[in-house]
């Protein structure tokens, strides 16, 4: 939404987007998506997707992992990623006072919807330097055949 709509004073958008962010106080949802295609703050991971061409290219932020410990699965037109990551400090470690936790920690699984002209046969995975890649062959696009008449 443009944000001279979001502010005008008269606006109903504005008064919509007024009534979000009081809600959002009420309730504690400052973190929370606002937009249906937005991801929460703290998701994990952090994906990009795009194609080529030839190819669907999803890319997953995932430093520090263990490329074993990561799951990839494609399911009817559906790529999930999904993993743990452990904690760096123990839980029951009285020693250890902590006073911020920005890094999330746990189980996490992301899901893309793949076009359906992808290839299933054709999928591989790499990770390199913290970045999961995966590449999806898409198939190519029928040709128009050309009848001979007899």
């Amino acid at each position: 939404m443009y944000a001279s709509l979001l502010n005008h004073p008269g606006s109903l958008f504005g008064h919509f987007e007024r009534l979000r962010r009081e809600l959002d106080d009420v309730f504690g949802a400052a973190s929370l998506p606002s937009a249906i295609r937005s991801v929460a703050s703290g998701t994990l991971p952090a994906l990009n997707v795009g194609r080529t061409p030839s190819s669907v290219e999803v890319y997953a932020f995932v430093p520090g992992l263990d490329p074993s410990k990561i799951d990839v699965d494609l399911d009817r037109g559906i790529l999930r990623i999904s993993g743990e990551r452990a904690s760096t400090i123990p839980q029951n470690d009285s020693s250890v006072q902590v006073y911020a936790r920005e890094r999330r920690n746990g189980a996490f699984s992301r899901t893309v919807s793949l076009p359906d002209d992808i290839d299933p046969e054709k999928v591989s995975a790499s990770y390199r330097d913290g970045v999961l890649q995966v590449s999806i062959a898409r198939k190519e696009a029928p040709q128009p055949t050309r009848i001979a008449i007899h």
